[in-house]
């Protein structure tokens, strides 16, 4: 059973872990010990840090979710010992900031997603789906990086180049594609989780935002834009559906019930990485599969 943290109980658990965080920063070997709050930045943090930084991601079950997730002990004590933590911000994760005020240590470097990409709380913080927004991310770590370890930051250098020129290629190559071929199309989606991604990909989004939003935020959505909704669907003026799985709603079970019988081609996508143990970019690009060739399903192209 998870060990729920009271406000006591994290004051002075954290007043504990300040005495040995400093010595546990880093290893022996001098790696850079790294905490996410999400593991879609962990495997990125991870993967341009290579042999040089350790990382610890907080919420790797697909079925947790973030926006109400509630600290363990273990997870103070993990950030507490962190040298380098990234949050996403935007009120996502407002567990995470709270933890690290609660214990602020010299020489410790925060990197928030919503502060570095200028989205501010009440924005759309389901920043890891803009690609725009997730090369600024590289970018920012790379730097963090080799300021944390000057010595090293040839190595981080060529991290960053391989993991954007190869290792991100596919995805990449996929959000152009899909631009390229389908910019315009009009698609439903079940939450705002979707909304940076179809922007990138050029997409109109025909499902009020309003609905979008509370659906992210869980709470009920309104009675006129679920009948928007459903008259979208059932004149087909939506070409594809994309719903999130680790959020299906009775309403959104409804919709894709609906989508599917009127031929209306449905996609998912997931709030964190599913299957837990992959990369992003595997992740990444198995869904943009998916949006495409629910596309040339519906448009024939």
């Amino acid at each position: 059973m998870s060990i729920r943290l009271t406000a006591a109980g994290l004051a002075i658990l954290l007043v504990s872990a300040t005495g040995c965080s400093t010595a546990s920063k880093s290893t022996a070997s001098g790696k850079i010990t790294v905490v996410a709050a999400e593991n879609f930045w962990g495997s990125i943090a991870l993967q341009l840090g290579g042999d040089h930084v350790t990382e610890t991601s907080v919420i790797i079950n697909p079925d947790t979710d973030p926006h109400a997730y509630e600290p363990t002990a273990k997870d103070a004590r993990t950030i507490a010992n962190a040298k380098y933590v990234i949050v996403n911000g935007i009120g996502y994760d407002p567990w995470a900031p709270k933890l690290l005020a609660a214990n602020p240590v010299a020489g410790r470097t925060t990197l928030t997603v919503g502060d570095l990409v200028g989205v501010k709380e009440g924005g759309n913080p389901h920043r890891w789906y803009s690609p725009a927004d997730v090369h600024k991310v590289i970018e920012q770590i790379t730097a963090d990086y080799k300021r944390l370890d000057p010595a090293d930051a040839s190595y981080f250098d060529q991290r960053k180049t391989t993991f954007e020129t190869q290792t991100l290629a596919p995805y990449d190559q996929l959000v152009a594609a899909i631009r390229a071929k389908y910019a315009g199309t009009p698609i439903g989606a079940s939450e705002s989780i979707v909304s940076p991604l179809a922007d990138a990909l050029g997409l109109t989004m025909l499902t009020p935002q309003s609905f979008l939003k509370a659906t992210s935020e869980g709470t009920d959505p309104t009675a006129g834009d679920k009948t928007t909704i459903d008259r979208q669907i059932g004149t087909k003026q939506i070409k594809i559906y994309i719903y999130n799985s680790q959020n299906s709603t009775p309403d959104i079970a409804a919709q894709v019930k609906a989508a599917k019988a009127a031929g209306i081609p449905v996609t998912t996508v997931t709030e964190t990485l599913a299957p837990a143990g992959s990369t992003f970019e595997q992740w990444q690009t198995t869904q943009l599969q998916g949006i495409q060739n629910a596309l040339a399903q519906a448009t024939g192209k």
